[in-house]
């Protein structure tokens, strides 16, 4: 990602940085993939290493939905109810090896920290509106922001608003650019749909210098583990690197169009380990004299797709509400529902926000998404007209 620093740093790194009573400020390398990917250098004022207690937490129970059949599904959770934190309050709809999919409206107040062990996370705000704070500083967030959270970030997400709902897409690897947007030196391109003036980082406030007993909730190995400190975790007076958070606005991606109907890798936003994570947004319909705007039929062979729709009217769907998700398994097509094709051509835009996934492995739903599916949804492809 791009270098970015914040706070105070030292000239040179792996140097003496010394506090203003004398003693050292202890550094620490926040990587990825070992030695060899990106990374940050933090200088805290007491040493990461520093733990009053180390208490075991709930262990992290997945339920499958063993539904034993091939078939599309529609979930409806526009009427889910609030319950939870940030954390505690989601709902993981599906899952596999390499991706977790949950909804979550927290209702409550984070009362600790957090830090992800096994996953890299990308909030996408749905409503409401707050901030990121971590080790790294502070990041505010609003409605259709990707937040971008790597594995291993103390950190405590804080809504400043009643309203609240988020997204949440953990990956076993990075969010990275896709690599068709980027240069040989990382730069984006002048063919990319947004560029790093797109890219919001962390800022102040940074350095909490505070005592007392400060639990850190890590997620790691199936479970939670609870760490409590005896000082506040975002003790760190500077930091530089190019491993951090940051956030994109999806209303900030620029949709490329062209004369006849673009497939679903003209929205790609972020690639990830065996799954990819596109954006829809408004754009200007195909412009040939024969375009058909509405998508073609299409079967995910080798993936499943996920659609979480934001806002506006999706034209290829009928009955889609506010905050459904739709899913189509590999193996089976999928495509425009009846009569959306023929009101389709002549249109010159769309307005619509969505979502999507696609993942290179099966998706496994859960009980929870059970309770949410409509059942019906295979057979919406019926002609009734």
């Amino acid at each position: 990602m791009i270098y970015h620093s914040l706070g105070s740093i030292p000239p040179k790194r792996h140097t003496q940085f010394r506090q203003p009573d004398g003693t050292l400020y202890s550094e620490e390398l926040f990587g990825a993939e070992g030695f060899s990917g990106h990374s940050s250098l933090l200088y805290h004022k007491h040493p990461p290493t520093t733990v009053l207690r180390v208490e075991p937490g709930a262990e992290i129970v997945i339920k499958p939905w063993k539904e034993g059949l091939l078939r599309h599904h529609h979930l409806l959770t526009h009427a889910m109810k609030p319950q939870g934190d940030p954390l505690s309050g989601r709902v993981l709809l599906m899952f596999n090896d390499d991706v977790q999919l949950s909804l979550c409206l927290p209702a409550e107040p984070m009362p600790y920290f957090y830090r992800n062990g096994e996953h890299d996370e990308m909030l996408f705000i749905h409503e409401g509106e707050g901030y990121v704070q971590s080790v790294f500083g502070r990041l505010p967030f609003q409605p259709f922001d990707y937040v971008y959270i790597p594995r291993g970030t103390t950190h405590q997400v804080v809504f400043t608003t009643e309203k609240a709902r988020m997204l949440v897409i953990e990956s076993t690897g990075p969010f990275e650019i896709p690599k068709r947007y980027l240069s040989k030196w990382g730069q984006f391109m002048e063919n990319s749909p947004f560029c790093e003036r797109d890219i919001r980082r962390p800022e102040g406030p940074l350095f909490h210098d505070e005592a007392g007993e400060y639990e850190v909730r890590i997620k790691k190995q199936g479970r939670y583990h609870h760490y409590i400190f005896g000082h506040h975790p975002f003790d760190v007076i500077g930091w530089d690197g190019c491993l951090y958070p940051w956030i994109f606005n999806m209303k900030d991606f620029e949709p490329i169009t062209g004369r006849v109907h673009q497939p679903p890798p003209v929205h790609q936003t972020f690639e990830a380990h065996h799954f990819v994570v596109c954006s829809f947004v408004p754009r200007k319909y195909d412009y040939h004299p024969l375009a058909i705007p509405a998508p073609y039929n299409h079967s995910n062979v080798d993936s499943d797709e996920v659609l979480y729709y934001v806002e506006g009217e999706f034209m290829s769907r009928r009955g889609i509400e506010y905050a459904s998700f739709t899913h189509h398994p590999g193996g089976i097509p999928h495509g425009p529902h009846p009569g959306t094709v023929e009101k389709s051509i002549g249109k010159e835009k769309t307005e619509e926000y969505a979502v999507m996934v696609d993942t290179f492995r099966p998706l496994i739903l859960t009980e929870a998404a059970k309770a949410l599916d409509d059942g019906v949804y295979p057979y919406s492809w019926i002609d009734h007209a």
